[in-house]
C-alpha cells in the first residue's frame, strides 16, 4: 500500500511510499483511510522523527477488516479514530476503542477535524470539573482546539472569553464567546478555568487572572518562550490555584467514546467544524506550508485520493 513517510531527502521531509500492510491485532480493525487532517504538533514530529516513519493522528474511512476478537464495528462501517502514527496512509490498523462509528449526519471532512483538537477541547475542559456559571478563559483561541473549547464551553453553561486577534472577533462571538480581546491583561476575570495554548509571557499573565483555587491547563507553547514560575505569582490572590499539563495520549482511556459524544454533537448541529483548506495528499507539501505560515483559521483536510 501507499504511505506518507518520513524521507529526509525530500524537501518537505515527506514521500509517498509503499509500505507494508498493516497487520491488525486480535483488537483492531483495519480501516481504509478515507481523509485525515493536519495538526501543528505534526510539525515537529516530522522535523525529528526517522526516515520511514509514517506520521499520521486523524483518521476517517471504512471498517475493511473487522477485528478477530468481535470488538467493535462490522465491515464497511463509516468510522473517525484516534490514532498516535500511520495515519497517513491508504490503511491503518487502529484499536477499537479509539473508534467511533459516524452518523450520517456527519461528512468525511468535518469528521476529520475533530479526533485531536476536539479530544485536546473536550478534555482540558474536563480539568475545570463542573463548568456551568464558571468564567473560561481560552487563550490561542482562534485555531482548531480554541474554536472547540469555545463551543462545548458555552454548551456546558460557562461564560467564555476568549483571547485572539481582533479580526476573529465576530467569528468567535458566533461560537459562543462572550467576549473576545487581544491579550489576557484586558480580560475581567478572576477565571476558574484557563486553558493556555502560548506559554511565555501568556503563561505569566494567565496566572495573574487564574481565581483562588483554579486550574490552568497547559496543553501548548506556540511561542516557543520559558515562563518563569514563582510561589509569590500564586499568593495572596491565587492561593491553591494549579498549574496542570495536558497531553491527549497521555489523558486516559475512553477515546472513542469522546469521539462519538463530538461527532453526535456535529450531527445535531451543535458543534461547528471548520475546514479552512481541502486538498488531495499528494498537495501535502502545500498544506504544511499553509499551516506553518498560519495562513488559516481553523483545519487543512487531506483526501487520500490521487
Amino acid at each position: 500500500m501507499l504511505a506518507l513517510t518520513i524521507s529526509s531527502e525530500d524537501a518537505a521531509r515527506l514521500k509517498r511510499t509503499e509500505v507494508d500492510e498493516p497487520r491488525p491485532r486480535a483488537n483492531e480493525a483495519l480501516i481504509a483511510v478515507h481523509a485525515t487532517s493536519l495538526n501543528r504538533g505534526e510539525l515537529r514530529l516530522l522535523a525529528i522523527r526517522p526516515d520511514g516513519w509514517i506520521p499520521g493522528q486523524d483518521v476517517v474511512g471504512f471498517v475493511e477488516r473487522a477485528a478477530a476478537d468481535g470488538s467493535g464495528p462490522a465491515v464497511g462501517t463509516r468510522v473517525a479514530a484516534l490514532v498516535d502514527e500511520g495515519g497517513w496512509a491508504e490503511r491503518v490498523a487502529i484499536p477499537t476503542d479509539r473508534l467511533a462509528i459516524m452518523p450520517d449526519e456527519v461528512g468525511f471532512a468535518s469528521a476529520a477535524t475533530l479526533p485531536v483538537a476536539g479530544t485536546t477541547a473536550l478534555r482540558t475542559l474536563r480539568h475545570g470539573g463542573d463548568l456551568a456559571g464558571q468564567k473560561v478563559l481560552i487563550t490561542g483561541a482562534s485555531g482548531a482546539v480554541g474554536r472547540f473549547q469555545i463551543q462545548i464551553a458555552r454548551e456546558q453553561g460557562a461564560s467564555v472569553t476568549a483571547i485572539a486577534a481582533a479580526r476573529h472577533e465576530e467569528d468567535l462571538h458566533g461560537l459562543g464567546a462572550g467576549q473576545v480581546v487581544e491579550a489576557i491583561d484586558q480580560a475581567e476575570g478572576p477565571f476558574s478555568l484557563i486553558t493556555e495554548s502560548v506559554g511565555g509571557e501568556s503563561l505569566a499573565r494567565a496566572i495573574d487572572r487564574i481565581a483562588p483555587g483554579g486550574t490552568i491547563v497547559m496543553f501548548g507553547s506556540s511561542s516557543g518562550e520559558l515562563t518563569p514560575v514563582g510561589f509569590r505569582q500564586f499568593v495572596p490572590d491565587h492561593e491553591g490555584a494549579r498549574l496542570q499539563t495536558f497531553a491527549y495520549y497521555t489523558s486516559g482511556a475512553g477515546i472513542g467514546a469522546d469521539i462519538a459524544s463530538l461527532l453526535a454533537l456535529v450531527a445535531a448541529g451543535r458543534l461547528e467544524t471548520r475546514i479552512a483548506l481541502t486538498v488531495p495528499w499528494t498537495d501535502i507539501a502545500q498544506a504544511l506550508g499553509a499551516l506553518r505560515q498560519r495562513s488559516f483559521s481553523g483545519k487543512a483536510v487531506l483526501t487520500m485520493t490521487g
